[in-house]
């Protein structure tokens, strides 16, 4: 559990300098100008993710609760709509105009719906502490950024596309899920 915990607070910690440390941001922004700055902190979210995925499978999981079988399927439908949000975040869409934060929105609902499925410590650490850190970056953001200015709206066909590629994505996580999680979705 270690590893998984250094993870998500590696990944925290460096999503959050912009906001809550931004002296530190500018301080390693002046020492390693705009390339190294993105290298560094791109370095550092694919060692979060390593040392998340190696804690994760290296995790004994201990049952804190049972989850309830009915929600599975509304816990279903809450991954789709986060996959959605994290597609449109990179896109323009209508859903821009209705949620200010779709891709942090996404992560707070993919953590959230995994808290539904799963109820072990390993699930309550990284689904809980990922849906927790999205929601305090989504009020650091705001206070650092004010007032929201919303995105025009795109055409229909912009948004057909963005759904097809959710549910591309969505694939792709069903197919690769078992490599990284060690559990398939069944």
């Amino acid at each position: 559990m270690v590893l998984l915990l250094l993870g998500v607070v590696l990944f925290a910690g460096v999503h959050l300098i912009p906001s809550l440390a931004p002296s530190l941001r500018a301080s390693w922004y002046g020492r390693m100008g705009e390339g190294g700055y993105k290298a560094t902190f791109s370095l550092l979210l694919l060692a979060s993710f390593a040392l998340m995925i190696m804690g994760w499978r290296s995790a004994q999981p201990t049952f804190v609760y049972l989850p309830w079988a009915s929600l599975r399927h509304p816990a279903m439908g809450l991954l789709l709509i986060a996959f959605l949000l994290m597609v449109v975040s990179a896109r323009n869409s209508r859903l821009c105009r209705l949620i200010r934060h779709p891709q942090l929105t996404g992560v707070t609902l993919w953590g959230f719906a995994h808290l539904l499925l799963n109820g072990d410590s390993r699930s309550l650490l990284l689904f809980g502490s990922m849906a927790t850190w999205s929601i305090v970056e989504m009020i650091a953001i705001n206070k650092r950024e004010g007032a929201w200015i919303k995105r025009e709206a795109p055409s229909w066909g912009s948004e057909i596309i963005s759904l097809v590629i959710a549910v591309l994505m969505v694939g792709l996580i069903v197919f690769i899920h078992p490599w990284i999680s060690g559990m398939p979705i069944t």
